[in-house]
């Protein structure tokens, strides 16, 4: 095997990478924009061929052709606060379609991260057996994810194999220079170190009491198990929720965070600022029906499993890297 990985350098990715490194597959093109930042450090400890960055990569996309045999594609923009659509538009729908396109002509498998951000506040529910085009993203992220799953779906000439997965929320090791995009656990983690204590947002639902708002925490070891599991089934296809299948309150997450300490939690609760109130989600919790019946059987981690895996394993070892 030969693979192409996108964002190899980022939070997922970079775990993907060491995922193909235990499985033998050390023929691996990385491709992401590092520039200044720190995301180098999540390379050090992995084997590959050559690192492109993303803004020369589709000038040599065709330089890689018959020599391939995957593109992992988790390259995007996942800020769900950028306001900047044009952006958005270019790097994570009209780059993909290249992608796609690539894949085509060379008959290979492409493995590619969409978002359950397209489903927006969740009126038409987290099934990704239902018709697409009823979801209305809350955000500029979540509609240019949308908007190349259904250009996708629309396509008549298709790589041998397409997997598009709608990633709930993931944490886990790697993910240390996501910023203010990295996950609550991280900045529980980070916030119990400088303070003691966590704060969490006040809940402006009546139905929601105070930290109770509703999450599908997924680990991103489980993320990197369900794509093995695609690169070693060829012909299983389409687009899959990749979730845990079940909902846990933020209370529940920095309980587990706490506790992964050694801790009594010691948790607040803070206003939510204005800006997001309207566009806040309460509740998301992925239908993982679909890909169970696609073959996939494994048991995932709990938040509490995960938590302290993360914690204890990775986070409170210097940020070690996966």
């Amino acid at each position: 095997m030969s693979v192409i990985v996108t964002g190899g350098a980022g939070f997922i990715g970079s775990c993907l990478v060491r995922t193909l490194n235990d499985m033998g597959i050390e023929d691996i093109i990385i491709v992401d924009h590092i520039s200044t930042s720190d995301k180098w450090k999540n390379m050090v400890n992995k084997k590959y061929t050559t690192y492109i960055p993303r803004d020369k990569f589709l000038q040599q996309l065709d330089t890689f052709d018959g020599k391939v045999t995957h593109v992992i594609h988790m390259g995007a923009c996942s800020a769900t606060t950028e306001k900047d659509f044009d952006f958005l538009y270019h790097n994570n729908f009209e780059f993909t379609k290249m992608i796609w396109k690539f894949c085509v002509k060379n008959q290979i498998s492409m493995i590619n991260a969409s978002s359950a951000a397209t489903y927006g506040a969740g009126e038409n529910g987290f099934d990704d057996k239902k018709d697409i085009c009823a979801l209305r993203p809350l955000n500029g992220y979540g509609y240019s994810k949308q908007l190349f799953d259904l250009w996708e779906r629309e396509q008549v000439l298709r790589p041998k194999q397409y997997v598009g997965f709608k990633y709930f929320n993931v944490y886990g090791p790697n993910e240390y220079f996501k910023g203010s995009m990295a996950s609550v656990i991280f900045h529980t983690f980070n916030k119990i170190k400088e303070t003691g204590k966590m704060g969490l947002f006040k809940s402006y639902r009546p139905d929601y009491e105070d930290g109770q708002q509703l999450r599908d925490f997924v680990y991103v070891k489980d993320i990197c198990k369900v794509v093995k599991f695609m690169i070693e089934n060829p012909a299983v296809n389409g687009l899959f929720n990749l979730g845990t299948g079940t909902a846990r309150s933020f209370y529940d997450l920095a309980k587990a965070t706490f506790t992964a300490l050694g801790l009594e939690p010691n948790i607040k609760f803070v206003d939510m600022p204005e800006s997001l109130r309207a566009k806040y989600q309460y509740y998301t919790q992925a239908d993982m029906q679909k890909l169970r019946d696609a073959g996939y059987q494994e048991k995932f981690y709990s938040l509490e499993e995960g938590c302290r895996d993360y914690v204890v394993n990775y986070l409170a070892q210097d940020y070690k890297t996966y």
